[in-house]
């Protein structure tokens, strides 16, 4: 499972893949969340993609959202302070199974 509840807050597994065409997220894969944004992995600006479109996805703010592991990695973890798990996967596009 890509994701996990712990304390009430949420955390996502997330592989990104950079300088890709779009933003998007395009669905889960070995138990993590697919990424792809258009910035480049220097001086931060990928991770800040990341939040950023996730943040917009969800409806989180991104002040609620933190990269907790991974900052210079592909395979990433990220906490969510949300309330509602099945309204974020739902923004998500993801079934919780």
């Amino acid at each position: 499972m890509f994701y996990s509840l712990k304390n009430g807050i949420f955390f996502i597994n997330v592989r990104v893949t950079t300088k890709a065409s779009k933003n998007d997220i395009r669905g889960v894969k070995n138990d993590e969340l697919l990424i792809s944004v258009t910035a480049v992995p220097e001086n931060n600006k990928a991770n800040i993609a990341i939040i950023d479109l996730i943040s917009k996805k969800i409806g989180v703010p991104k002040s609620k959202m933190q990269i907790i592991s991974g900052q210079k990695n592909r395979n990433k973890k990220i906490s969510i302070d949300a309330k509602n798990i099945e309204e974020v996967l739902s923004r998500l596009s993801i079934s919780k199974s």
